[in-house]
């Protein structure tokens, strides 16, 4: 198993508050970036806001291809917005991305 940094865009289309952004965070908290040595050293939050109503969620996976790795992402980025009570056309996704992957070499 490797542990992979992913990075998943999405839009927001709907106004979303400061609660719900919390709320995201929480849900993605397990699997913060931070927890990484490319996480840390680029400081990289697990949801970054752009003033567009852009947005990127930037997740650790562990998995044995990057193929799993993104699709585990986009899996755990819908599963927090949901929670966070928007579904699918309040937060559409864009396509998952490897941005890094954990080493110590």
């Amino acid at each position: 198993m490797t542990t992979y940094v992913i990075s998943v865009p999405g839009t927001f289309t709907t106004d979303v508050d400061a609660d719900t952004r919390s709320r995201i965070s929480r849900s993605l908290s397990p699997a913060d970036p931070h927890r990484t040595q490319m996480g840390n050293s680029e400081d990289l939050d697990t949801l970054s806001l752009n003033d567009d109503d852009t947005f990127t969620i930037r997740l650790t996976v562990e998995a044995d291809t990057a193929p799993h790795a993104e699709e585990s992402a986009r899996l755990l980025a819908q599963s927090a917005l949901r929670e966070s009570g928007l579904d699918e056309s309040d937060a559409p996704l864009g396509p998952a991305a490897v941005t890094g992957i954990d080493s110590d070499v």
